[in-house]
């Protein structure tokens, strides 16, 4: 069955149409739920809170654009959801301090320890980094997104850049200092 078949199926609320659908885009959508979570279960509540979205406007996607994009739009305002109504938020003047320059060296730090240690920022600076940095929202699009002005997620972006160059080259002296 095609895409379209696919989306045409579940508008009519077609059962097996939306089984299908899930088991195709699971596995993708859950990635980015795990992206905007605080953790494992989080990502797995927000991938079932997705698909009743999705579900319940599919008739909204109007087969313009990538449906796929659309699917990953609402499974981030899914996760970002959970953090509308709560004071994850600093508030800050909009004075930023200069973007602190974050630069991996892959032989010295694994793909899987830098993903570990985005999901263990705090709230607002992972959300913000991961909007900016992982999926290229600008400051104004992640502003609206979370309610919060442009000032706080340039500083929200510059903390967590700051925090994740902390703790990599922590993990680098620990790592070097081992091997001696």
């Amino acid at each position: 069955m095609s895409l379209n078949q696919l989306i045409e199926n579940c508008r009519i609320n077609d059962t097996k149409a939306q089984g299908e659908l899930y088991k195709l885009f699971s596995s993708k959508l859950f990635s980015v739920c795990l992206k905007y979570s605080r953790n494992y279960a989080e990502a797995e509540d927000n991938l079932q809170d997705a698909f009743l979205t999705i579900f319940n406007k599919i008739e909204q996607y109007k087969n313009k654009g990538s449906f796929e994009g659309w699917l990953k739009r609402i499974a981030i305002n899914t996760a970002l959801q959970r953090y509308r109504n709560e004071k994850v938020f600093d508030i800050v003047n909009e004075n930023i301090e200069d973007d602190v320059e974050l630069e991996i060296d892959e032989d010295h730090v694994s793909l899987d320890y830098l993903l570990k240690i985005i999901q263990e920022l705090p709230d607002r600076y992972r959300l913000v980094f991961n909007l900016y940095v992982l999926d290229g929202y600008s400051h104004k699009e992640i502003a609206e997104m979370l309610n919060i002005n442009i000032g706080t997620s340039k500083s929200n972006l510059a903390r967590a850049r700051q925090a994740l160059k902390e703790t990599i080259e922590n993990y680098k002296t620990t790592k070097s200092l081992q091997s001696l």
